[in-house]
C-alpha cells in the first residue's frame, strides 16, 4: 500500500505559488505569467521577481502579476513584503482565497499562527469549497495542539503518558518526506493562451503543446498500382461502430454539470440554486440559508460572469455520481482557474449536486 507523503508547513506556499491567478484575456500577458512561472519553477525567484516588477510597471493594478511577485518575493527571502503583497490582494479583492492562504502560510513560517488560523478562516469564508485552505487550517490547528500539549507537559508532567503519544502522532505527521517531495496542495494550471469562451460548458482547457516546425513535404510518391478486388464474402457481417457511445447516465451527469455551469454565467440564481440537491451539506459550517444568500450576493453583484468547464471526467455508480473537471471563472477584471469535483446524486430523474471541493 502506498504510504501517505508528509508533508511540512514551510512548503506549503512554494506547492501553491503557481496556482488560480494566472488566467488572462490577452495573450501578450499569458506569455509574461507563462515566463514568471517557468522561472519559479525553476528556482529563479529573483529574475522572477524582476520580470514580475517590469510587467507591474506598466500594468500596476494586475491580480495575476501581483500574486506571483507576492510568491517570488517569499521565495527570495523576503517574507515582509510577501507579507503586503497578499495583504493588498486581500483587500481589493476580498473574492479570492488564494491570497489569504498565502498569507496563513507566511504567518506559520513565522510561527505567528492566529494569525494564519484567521487568515485561512477569511478564505473559507471566501470559497468554502477551497479543499486546499480547509487542509491547511487542519494543519494550523495541529501545531497549535502541539503548543498546547507541550505547555501541558511543562505545567504538570505527570501528564506524560497521555500527552506524549499525542505530540509523537503530530511529529509524525508534520515529519520531513525522506524523498523530498510532498504532495501539492493544488494543481498548478499553467497559464492560459487565449480568452475563454463566453458559457461552454466542457479547472480551463488544457494549453495546446506548442507547434512543432513544419517538416518538410515528402516527395511525391507514385501511386501503387490498384490490387485486384477481392471476392466478395458469401455472407457480409454488419460493420462495428467506430466507437461506443457514451453511457445516458455519463451524458445525463454531463448535462448538469454544463446547465449548472450556464446558469451560474447568466447569473440565474433559481436554475442555479436548483442544481443543488435538498441534500447538500454547505461547506464551512454554513446552514442552507446563509450559503445561499451568501452565493446571491457574490454572482448578482458581478456585471460579467464566464464560467468555462472542460476535460470533465465522470464516474457513475447506481443513483451517485461524480464530475471533475476544470473550471475557468471570469467575473469582471477577474480570471481564475481551479479544479472542481462535484458529487451528484440522481433524484426524482435528474441529477443535483449533494457536494463540491474546489482544488486538489
Amino acid at each position: 500500500m502506498k504510504q501517505p507523503v508528509r508533508r511540512t508547513l514551510p512548503r506549503i506556499l512554494r506547492l501553491l505559488a503557481l496556482t488560480a491567478l494566472v488566467g488572462t484575456t490577452l495573450a501578450h500577458a499569458a506569455d509574461d505569467y507563462a515566463d514568471i512561472t517557468q522561472l519559479l519553477k525553476a528556482g529563479k525567484a529573483g529574475e522572477a521577481l524582476t520580470k514580475a516588477d517590469q510587467r507591474l510597471a506598466t500594468s500596476p493594478r494586475d491580480p495575476q502579476l501581483r500574486f506571483l511577485r507576492g510568491v517570488a518575493q517569499s521565495d527570495s527571502g523576503k517574507p515582509t513584503e510577501a507579507i503586503t503583497t497578499f495583504t493588498k490582494l486581500t483587500e481589493e479583492y476580498p473574492e479570492l482565497p488564494e491570497p489569504y492562504n498565502n498569507l496563513a502560510v507566511l504567518y506559520a513560517n513565522q510561527n505567528q499562527l492566529d494569525k494564519a488560523r484567521t487568515a485561512l478562516e477569511m478564505a473559507i469564508r471566501t470559497n468554502p469549497s477551497y479543499a486546499t485552505a480547509h487542509e491547511n487550517l487542519g494543519d494550523i490547528y495541529a501545531k497549535l495542539a502541539s503548543q498546547a500539549y507541550n505547555k501541558a507537559l511543562q505545567l504538570d508532567a505527570t501528564n506524560a503518558n497521555s500527552v506524549k503519544p499525542k505530540l509523537a502522532l503530530i511529529r509524525e505527521l508534520f515529519s520531513a518526506d525522506p524523498s523530498g517531495k510532498a504532495r501539492p496542495a493544488a494543481a498548478a494550471p499553467s497559464p492560459s493562451p487565449s480568452p475563454a469562451p463566453a458559457v461552454v460548458a466542457t479547472q480551463r482547457p488544457a494549453p495546446a503543446p506548442a507547434a512543432a516546425p513544419a517538416a518538410p513535404a515528402p516527395a511525391p510518391v507514385a501511386p501503387a498500382p490498384t490490387p485486384a478486388p477481392a471476392p466478395a464474402p458469401a455472407a457480409a457481417a454488419p460493420a462495428p461502430a467506430a466507437a461506443a457511445a457514451a453511457p445516458a447516465s455519463t451524458q445525463e451527469v454531463t448535462a448538469a454539470v454544463q446547465a449548472w455551469a450556464a446558469a451560474w454565467a447568466a447569473k440565474d440564481m433559481k436554475a442555479y440554486l436548483g442544481a443543488y440537491d435538498k441534500d447538500f451539506d454547505p461547506p464551512g459550517r454554513q446552514t442552507r440559508a446563509a450559503w445561499e444568500k451568501e452565493r446571491e450576493s457574490r454572482i448578482v453583484g458581478k456585471s460579467k460572469i464566464t464560467v468555462q468547464v472542460s476535460d470533465i471526467t465522470v464516474s457513475v455508480s447506481g443513483n451517485k455520481a461524480t464530475a471533475r473537471f476544470r473550471q475557468a471563472y471570469s467575473a469582471d477584471a477577474l480570471n481564475v482557474t481551479s479544479r472542481k469535483t462535484l458529487d451528484l446524486v440522481q433524484n426524482g430523474g435528474r441529477w443535483a449536486i449533494v457536494r463540491e471541493a474546489t482544488g486538489g
